[in-house]
């Protein structure tokens, strides 16, 4: 059974939380003793059960009303197994949702029927195709208060349409909803026979995510194993994560950044001896040569190689309140290889509520900008929209060692 991540976004008051607290309600997939809790946690009149409070977790956005950090829920159903990131929908939490759409494979953009596409449904909407996601969902919410439309609902979707060639999404998905009733969220809506489509959870349910096996196979050593015990005196193992494609025994590889060739002879798995490993697996490769190999350092078939490079061009979000400095040094973070970078320049700023680019010598809190760096030893990397896994980092500062900006590689 696959796992299936999605990130919702939307204006503030569109019904992100309340849409999720319905989805899992649904579903049935709140356990009892919460429900219990939830029930005496709602103070609305006339209301059994306020839904939004699944999500928000925490007390000061439930006394504003808001969604304000990342919230993450697990569930599953029969088909599928599902994470969800519920994103704040305010702008100056533009980092909060670039965090929550870094590792999602959908986004659920949430549309209020009465107001149809806004600058923030456009920003959120150019975030998520920014982050490399492909699937979009626009969930048209509160479809009940403009007495189930279909006027309203054809028109926000035209609306849409025109905006969709400007992003890269390669499908997406619109449905009639209304959270706080339950139209179309698990069960379809006899208030809506002009729908012809399914329900949100069956399209979340049936919607083809490519599998990140079919990329180019990269695998960074997270560390090296050596017991140097009498049992295991030989024993000399690459622990990590197969962060995309796949490998098998016998597989040919380059070591970077040695620029040795290698022959993988065992891979172990939960200490077992497996045949084939695929992305997103923890495993351990054994070599037929004894190289000097760190953390840090990456396992590549022979087929399709990284790009090694000092001189990178990237997107940055910048998630710190002071900032960015050029010329500065800051350190980059590459999953587990740390390399020192100097900010050679700022190319160009993203405005992201004009949908344009614009000159600036400037990235502040929230910002995206697209920024040449230049590292004191090579990376081996590829472009975050042809992998992204392989096509991200942070910077951090090396005075106090915040995180300050979340890159992604052009």
């Amino acid at each position: 059974m696959n796992t299936l991540k999605f990130i919702t976004a939307g204006n503030v008051d569109d019904g992100k939380s309340t849409l999720i607290g319905r989805l899992l309600y649904d579903s049935d997939s709140i356990h009892t003793d919460q429900l219990g809790v939830l029930q005496k946690q709602t103070k609305q009149e006339g209301v059994d059960i306020d839904l939004s409070l699944i999500t928000d977790g925490l007390r000061a956005e439930r006394e504003q009303g808001i969604t304000i950090d990342v919230a993450y829920k697990y569930f599953s159903t029969k088909k599928r197994k599902f994470i969800i990131a519920d994103a704040p929908g305010h702008e100056q939490y533009t980092r909060n949702m670039i965090t929550g759409a870094s590792n999602s494979d959908l986004i659920i953009i949430l549309v209020d029927a009465r107001k149809g596409i806004t600058t923030q449904t456009k920003r959120h909407a150019s975030i998520g195709s920014l982050m490399g996601i492909k699937k979009a969902i626009i969930a048209v919410n509160k479809i009940d208060l403009v007495n189930y439309s279909e006027d309203v609902f054809t028109t926000i979707k035209n609306d849409f349409e025109t905006i969709k060639g400007e992003l890269n999404y390669d499908e997406v998905v619109y449905i009639p909803v209304s959270a706080l009733v339950g139209d179309n969220i698990v069960a379809k809506s006899e208030k809506t026979p002009w729908f012809e489509g399914d329900t949100l959870l069956s399209t979340l349910e049936h919607i083809v995510i490519s599998s990140k096996e079919n990329l180019a196979s990269r695998f960074q050593v997270q560390w090296v194993i050596r017991p140097k015990d009498e049992e295991n005196h030989d024993y000399r193992g690459y622990a990590g994560q197969v962060l995309s494609g796949n490998y098998k025994t016998g597989d040919t590889v380059k070591i970077f950044p040695s620029g040795i060739e290698s022959t993988i002879v065992r891979i172990e798995k939960h200490q077992e001896t497996v045949e084939r490993a695929i992305a997103g697996e923890n495993v351990v490769f054994h070599l037929t040569d004894n190289i000097d190999i760190s953390r840090g350092d990456s396992i590549v078939k022979t087929d399709y190689q990284p790009t090694v490079s000092n001189e990178l061009k990237t997107w940055v979000c910048w998630l710190d309140n002071s900032p960015l400095q050029i010329g500065k040094t800051y350190l980059l973070q590459h999953r587990f290889r740390t390399v020192r970078v100097k900010i050679q320049g700022i190319d160009r700023k993203w405005d992201i509520n004009e949908w344009q680019f614009n000159d600036s010598n400037e990235v502040r809190l929230n910002d995206i900008g697209q920024i040449s760096v230049r590292t004191n030893q090579p990376l081996f990397f590829d472009a975050f929209t042809e992998n992204s896994k392989n096509g991200n980092a942070i910077l951090i500062d090396e005075t106090n060692f915040s995180t300050v900006g979340a890159l992604m590689f052009l």
